[in-house]
Parts: structure tokens; sequence; C-alpha cells
């Protein structure tokens, strides 16, 4: 993969100035790649505009015209530091949330936040706690420091079993983490489950909710954690516009929670690291309902492909609501990348169970129908 170098040097210089240690590129390229199985790391293709990328959970839609227009218009104040305009959107937030200001910590992305928890919790030693599959880079980051890495399996419907995450939350876990909508299944727990696990499990440690994918659920089911973080220090919620926004290359993202909690976390990022262009497309996007609706429709006719596919070949899957869905491969991993990648698709292999399996981002419809018969074109 190309090397992020702005990224890598921010990792390097604040791990070595924060905890008093440097980590090897190696290391910092391993974190960064994170390839999830041996078929990936034999076999990582180099990202391509000339693939169909169906390996990020990305937007395929782009941003919205608002946002489009939002950047464009801030271009000219490229040469400023955004303290006021972070300020301003942190309020912004702070008001879409129900919370107060002090309650936000924003972050280029969910990711890098992510990463900041990581440090901040892993550096504790101790044990850091999820279901797996899930999104890993929180527990990896927290893995390079100090901490070991519980894991506990989903259920049978590739979802959260909460019984037994619950059960596996030890003396010296310092943070539990959930998400929900799960990546890299797509799978939904029902938000009273979810609202149980975490009054209880914060009693005994930190419990983080990431909301990445929750804009991809129907507003009426769009269930947040963050109600519970204004009278819990123990819960924090982080959102992204990376999804639904299709801001992903522009990284914003932010966390909710206690202010003593953020002010652990923060202390391990750049406080001005979100752009003039991130904050003015991010801000244009809030409440862009028309936006998200076509998102959410498109991606849910295109998802309706892949699935029916799956269906007609009796292939067992998550059931997903947002825009990925995680499957067992019907082949051999690497065979599976190489074939897609030659007809010019680019998919994920996670290894789960002793098995490995597919996870395949949503495109367009006519991305999915390509896929799909490229697909279907080497494993019949």
């Amino acid at each position: 993969m190309k090397k992020s170098l702005s990224r890598r040097d921010w990792f390097k210089s604040t791990a070595a100035l924060s905890a008093g240690f440097t980590l090897s590129t190696s290391i910092i390229n391993q974190l960064m790649a994170a390839p999830v199985s041996q078929a990936e790391i034999d076999f990582y293709p180099q990202p391509s505009n000339l693939k169909v990328r169906l390996n990020s959970n990305e937007n395929p839609y782009g941003p919205s015209e608002k946002a489009k227009k939002a950047v464009a218009e801030i271009v000219t104040k490229g040469n400023r530091y955004a303290f006021n305009e972070l300020d301003e959107f942190r309020k912004i937030l702070a008001a879409k949330e129900g919370v107060a200001s002090e309650n936000i910590l924003l972050g280029a992305g969910s990711g890098e936040l992510l990463c900041q928890t990581g440090i901040a919790y892993g550096l504790q030693g101790g044990r850091v706690l999820s279901a797996y599959p899930t999104f890993p880079l929180l527990m990896t980051y927290a893995e390079r420091m100090n901490a070991t890495w519980d894991k506990v399996d989903l259920n049978e419907k590739l979802e959260h079993n909460f019984n037994t995450l619950s059960s596996a939350i030890k003396s010296d876990t310092r943070l539990v983490f959930i998400c929900n909508p799960n990546n890299p299944t797509g799978t939904v727990v029902n938000d009273s489950i979810i609202k149980s696990f975490c009054e209880d499990a914060s009693k005994k440690t930190l419990v983080y909710c990431d909301e990445a994918y929750l804009e991809f659920l129907e507003p009426s089911e769009q269930k947040s954690m963050v109600g519970l973080v204004q009278k819990n220090p123990n819960i924090v919620v982080s959102r992204t516009f990376s999804k639904i926004y299709g801001l992903a290359g522009l990284r914003m993202g932010y966390l909710v929670g206690h202010p003593d909690t953020l002010a652990k976390i923060a202390k391990y990022g750049d406080t001005i690291s979100p752009s003039q262009t991130a904050i003015a497309a991010a801000k244009a996007s809030l409440g862009d309902e028309d936006f998200m609706k076509m998102v959410r429709t498109k991606n849910a006719v295109a998802r309706k492909v892949l699935t029916d596919y799956l269906d007609q070949k009796k292939i067992v899957y998550g059931k997903s609501l947002t825009n990925v869905v995680l499957f067992p491969a019907p082949a051999d991993g690497k065979k599976i990348l190489s074939n897609l990648e030659e007809r010019g698709y680019l998919i994920r292999i996670w290894e789960y169970q002793q098995k490995e399996w597919c996870r395949v981002s949503i495109g367009t419809e006519d991305e999915m129908k390509g896929f799909v018969k490229a697909f279907d074109s080497f494993v019949s």
C-alpha cells in the first residue's frame, strides 16, 4: 500500500513524546494497512482508481452537492488554522447531540480517535475486549502498547453476543469496544439490548460505542447511545462523516463523552487536525436528509444484487443493513483476491473461526452486477 507519511509521522512523534517510546516503521505500516488474513498478507493489491473498490466501505456516490460547494468556497481560507471553525463546529455538533460542547472531541475521521483511544487505554496494560470480527483499529493500537485483546465470537447470525461479552469482562479489562451496526458484517442489534449492556458494563470499565454506520439505518431506527454519555464518564460514542456522508477522503469524525474521559484520549492527538475543507464539508452535510435518503435507497438496491446472488448460491451471510456484507469464502482467499483483481475488483478477506470470509463493500448497482458476474466466473 502507498505510504501515508503524515499520519505515520504523527503516530511516531505523538507516541514517542507522550509515552516515552517509539515504534518501528514496519509495525506502523502493519497497523495502518491492517491485513486481517493470511490471504491478504500474501496478496495485497495496490489501491488503484482503475479498480472497483469494494474493499473500503466507501460511499460510491461521493459527497453531497452542498458539501462540494462548501469545500470550493472555503479553499481561500486554506492558509489559516481552523481554530474558530473548530470551536464553532464543536458547538453545532453538541447541539445536534443534545450535549455541551465540552462533551465533543473532534478528529480527522473516527479512525484517528480510535487510534488515540487505543493508545490511551492500551498504555495501562490489562485487557481490551470486543466481539470478533469487528473493526479492529482501536484494539490493534492497544495491543501495540501494553494491552491484551480478548475476543468474543459473534453469534450464529453474525451479531454481537452481549451476554458472552458481559461474562468476558475481567477485573483488568480497561475497555470494551462495540460496533453497531457492525463492520464487517453490517448486522444490527436492538438498541435496548445495547443500552442495558452499556449501563451494566460501564460500572466496571469504559465502553466505547462505534456508530460509524448508524445513518444507513432508517431515521426511526437510528438509536444512538449518546443519551447515556452526560451522566456516565465510562461511555463514549464515536461518529464519522466518512460513510453515508461520503467524506472518507476529507477526514472528519467526533467522539461524544465525558470531558474527563475525552481529555485522557485527547492527550494522544493533534487538537487541530481536522482541516478547513473537512469542517466545511461536514458542516454542510449535517441534516442533508435528501442526500442521505438517496444513499440509503441506492445502497439497498445495490446490496440486494449481492444478497440475491448469495441466496441463489445458498451461501449464508449476516443480515446487513449497511454497505457491507460478510460471507464464507467459497474458494481459497488468495485465489479470490487474485482473480477479482484481474477482473478489476477489490474486496477484503477476513479470517474467523479457522475459515476465510469475504467482506464485500456495496458499490453502485452496476458495480455490484459486475462484481457478482466476475465472482461467479471462477467460484462456480
